[in-house]
């Protein structure tokens, strides 16, 4: 892989009497960090030093600055990757790293998702159609009562039910507890023969992500939701590769606190770390990207990339069954429709609502 670059590609806010400068800053601070005069190797002028390929000038003040950055500097690891992409650049408020190309070394090497969209569909029974998800919560709830709730929702004929990303291994709801006895709610409240599959969420250092891992597999399940920017973008990734058989579906959490554009982020990244399905906050929900910046990630996760599988988007973030033709229009079938508080709210007819997304589902194809 000597002499594979990747391309970042960075949204810079700057004069154009200065953006010269700054591109070739960030060249070198993205890689090796020091002024290249006073280095004395020939090998790492030419081979590890950061080059700009290309400046654009985008109008109000933007431009777009693309920088090869050396494949050999990741070391082919999830965090140096991020590292070398973003690293210290991020701490300037004015750059944006916008996108990356990746040769298709670098896709071989991390692998990317080992289920994919198909992978959900079979664990569904559904080769079609678009699948439906709720949320666990609240957190505070002692095992029983959010098993009562799992039930509930289960019963309704969901595909998928999965934790909410805050309920870890708290003492009010420790995980080795709370996952068998959630995924026995969920077995015993399926309905009419369906396949209701429940993620619990993985949360702690990587000792603690494989132990959880092993609650799983005794619960029965195959599937789990992870927070990569919480639980780290190694870890899961290492997670992913030993577990190839288990769909991971990734949260967003704290993904928002770089500015890494998120079809870059939640869409090509996670899916390189081996996320099966990415969560996001669709457009006109209660954290809202823009239509554009949803349509981007979907195609981010599910367009032909090398010989990745891809990665199912999951719109949420305040959802409700009455979106569900207005978002299959949008989405298509290709993917996993997350409705949480919408159906949580329904109290004492929170199977009937969750029933009610289901069918407006099916209707759709």
């Amino acid at each position: 892989m000597t002499g594979a670059r990747i391309t970042a590609i960075y949204h810079v806010t700057d004069s154009a009497a200065r953006i010269e400068a700054r591109a070739k800053g960030i060249a070198v601070e993205q890689s090796i960090e020091m002024p290249v005069e006073a280095v004395q190797d020939r090998d790492v002028i030419e081979n590890i030093v950061g080059q700009v390929e290309a400046i654009a000038d985008l109008g109000d003040g933007r431009f777009e600055v693309r920088i090869g950055l050396a494949v050999a500097t990741t070391g082919l690891e999830p965090g140096q990757l991020l590292n070398m992409l973003f690293g210290n650049t991020s701490i300037h408020a004015d750059v944006e790293l916008k996108d990356a190309i990746f040769p298709d070394a670098v896709l071989a090497a991390f692998g990317g998702p080992r289920q994919g969209l198909a992978g959900w569909r079979r664990r569904a029974s559904a080769p079609t159609r678009a699948l439906t998800c709720s949320a666990l919560k609240p957190q505070g709830l002692p095992p029983r009562e959010l098993a009562a709730i799992a039930g509930k929702l289960a019963a309704g004929g969901l595909d998928f039910i999965k934790d909410d990303h805050g309920l870890a291994n708290q003492g009010y709801s420790p995980f080795a507890e709370r996952v068998p006895r959630i995924a026995e709610a969920v077995a015993s409240a399926r309905k009419d023969g369906g396949r209701t599959g429940y993620l619990p969420s993985l949360n702690g250092n990587l000792d603690q992500l494989r132990a959880q891992i092993e609650v799983v597999r005794s619960a029965g399940l195959d599937a789990v939701l992870v927070t990569p920017m919480i639980a780290g973008v190694s870890n899961i990734h290492v997670l992913a590769r030993e577990n190839p058989d288990i769909a991971f579906m990734a949260h967003p959490a704290l993904a928002g606190a770089a500015r890494i554009a998120p079809p870059l982020h939640l869409g090509k990244i996670f899916r390189l770390l081996g996320a099966d399905a990415t969560v996001f906050p669709n457009h006109g929900g209660r954290f809202g990207y823009s239509p554009q910046t949803c349509r981007e990630l979907a195609q981010a996760g599910l367009s032909p990339w090398g010989a990745l599988k891809d990665t199912v988007p999951v719109p949420a973030g305040g959802m409700t069954p009455d979106r569900v033709p207005e978002m299959l229009e949008f989405y298509g079938n290709d993917t996993i429709l997350l409705i949480g508080g919408g159906l949580l709210a329904a109290g004492d007819r929170m199977t009937a609502e969750a029933a009610h997304f289901v069918e407006r589902v099916a209707q759709h194809g």
